[in-house]
């Protein structure tokens, strides 16, 4: 299923344009990705340009942002409305359709970072809606291609491929179902304070993996970092989600003493 851009208004004005376009700018891009004189990064870039030239893609190319910026923003907002506004019983075939996209922009920005971030962020909120031994590969897949972001470039997203692999290696399984193991997530999440010691994301995950490592009071001045920090931009429902957690992680412990 095909989720609703927020601000795809600008392809109902040009529609009946592309409509008439598509099929001969599809059939250009088909014969450059059929071409030897085009890498293949390049002929996945004309093909995914001509598409969205067409309207058959959730991104605008109207954006004064690069275009790796604009479609991992895409990604953010989207992954944002289906874990925080689609109904849980929905989530699970969303983020399917999303994973999808995700890996096409990964594929199409070959050698950055955030977008494997974004993919592997995606994989692990799908395998959390999958569940049981079924969520087991994607957790790898996630793990990876966040592996594949800090080898490009680490601080890329102010780090937050090591908070996303921390929190991997806290919540999945242990050996010999899975790759989960305490004492690699606690150094990945340190590290990711390091590059953002203010961060939200980077102070409430720190703090949840304390409590779930049951050091309930080593966690408390997390929490209370992470409910005075800075918004991250582009991201309103996360930020107030997240907040929101962190308050009730906090009441969790304050009532277990």
């Amino acid at each position: 299923m095909k989720a609703r851009h927020p601000t795809a208004s600008w392809a109902a004005s040009g529609a009946s344009h592309c409509a008439l376009a598509t099929r001969a700018n599809v059939g250009r891009a088909q014969h450059e990705e059929a071409s030897p004189r085009h890498s293949a990064p390049q002929r996945r870039r004309t093909l995914l340009l001509t598409l969205l030239a067409a309207g058959l893609s959730p991104w605008a190319l109207a954006s004064p942002v690069p275009p790796v910026e604009s479609a991992v923003g895409q990604l953010q907002r989207e992954w944002e409305t289906i874990r925080y506004q689609k109904a849980a019983s929905d989530r699970e075939k969303w983020f399917e359709g999303l994973a999808t996209k995700a890996h096409m922009v990964s594929e199409t920005y070959e050698g950055r970072a955030e977008p494997l971030i974004w993919e592997g962020i995606v994989l692990g909120s799908l395998a959390e809606q999958k569940g049981g031994l079924g969520a087991l590969p994607l957790l790898k897949q996630a793990r990876s291609r966040f592996e594949q972001a800090l080898h490009i470039n680490d601080q890329a997203l102010e780090g937050s491929a090591y908070t996303g692999l921390g929190v991997l290696y806290y919540k999945a399984p242990g050996w010999p179902l899975s790759f989960g193991d305490k004492a690699q997530a606690r150094a990945l999440l340190t590290k990711a304070l390091s590059l953002q010691p203010r961060g939200l994301d980077a102070n409430y995950f720190y703090a949840e993996y304390l409590v779930e490592s049951r050091q309930q009071a080593q966690a408390l001045p997390y929490l209370r970092k992470a409910l005075t920090a800075p918004d991250d931009p582009g991201r309103p429902l996360t930020n107030a989600a997240r907040r929101q957690e962190a308050r009730a992680l906090l009441d969790r412990i304050r009532q277990a003493r």
